[in-house]
């Protein structure tokens, strides 16, 4: 690892125990099954968490978080269950699209599970109706495969941060992260949920809480806190070329 990578990593791991100082353990991804934290990471699409324990309550209700039944479910015997979650009727079929994917060649969430993620994630991307953030976050939370979720929270916390542009693509901020962290899943996955709980509680799109954040001594952006830091900010010259690309999966 390079001065600069290193450099990277000091710092990316001083904002996780920032974050975690502050926020605690955050216990993702709330489930009780692998099979409920994928069909979760597709109906959570543009809508609040709170829909999709509806409509989750509803599969449970009907016994279709069960495989065998989600795998012989027609998606008219969806749609009126997951109605909560808003575009019931697409998310329906996009339910459908990943049963039948697993089905044809898998036979089973379990041996899926079991291929290697640099097969499984290309395969899952072709999936109609599957962006990556979905397949990363079936991946992650329900497969236990050490790949980084990003998302817009990721995407501004890390801009103001200064480490990324904010038009950065999700492939290059995922490549960003798993360049400079070791691969390991538990921490990818306790590192997605505090960025979540930042961009959700405190570095809004609008009017972010910058005076409560915890990252206030490591962040540049306007009504941060200004006090010098223990551990410097990588420049962008080195971040995507020297650390971000060299980890993609």
């Amino acid at each position: 690892m390079t001065g600069p990578e290193k450099n990277c990593r000091a710092f990316l791991l001083e904002v996780y125990r920032r974050l975690l100082d502050h926020f605690g353990l955050r216990h993702w991804w709330p489930a009780d099954t692998p099979l409920e934290v994928c069909v979760g990471a597709i109906l959570t699409q543009n809508v609040a968490w709170r829909n999709v324990e509806r409509a989750i309550a509803n599969l449970k209700e009907q016994g279709l978080l069960v495989w065998d039944n989600l795998a012989r479910a027609a998606e008219t015997e969806i749609e009126p269950l997951i109605v909560p979650t808003r575009f019931y009727k697409t998310k329906a079929r996009k339910l459908a699209a990943f049963v039948r994917f697993i089905a044809e060649n898998y036979g089973s969430l379990e041996t899926m599970f079991a291929d290697d993620l640099a097969v499984l994630r290309p395969r899952l991307l072709k999936v109609w109706g599957l962006g990556p953030e979905t397949v990363d976050s079936i991946l992650l939370y329900a497969g236990e495969k050490p790949t980084f979720v990003v998302d817009a929270y990721t995407r501004r916390v890390f801009s103001r941060l200064g480490v990324v542009p904010p038009d950065i693509s999700y492939e290059d901020l995922r490549a960003f992260f798993q360049g400079a962290l070791p691969p390991d899943v538990p921490l990818y996955n306790e590192y997605h949920a505090q960025i979540d709980a930042l961009g959700h509680h405190l570095c809004l799109n609008q009017q972010p809480r910058c005076g409560a954040c915890p990252l206030g001594q490591l962040c540049p952006f306007p009504g941060t806190l200004k006090a010098p830091s223990a551990v410097g900010k990588p420049g962008h010259g080195h971040r995507l070329e020297e650390a971000g690309r060299t980890g993609a999966n």
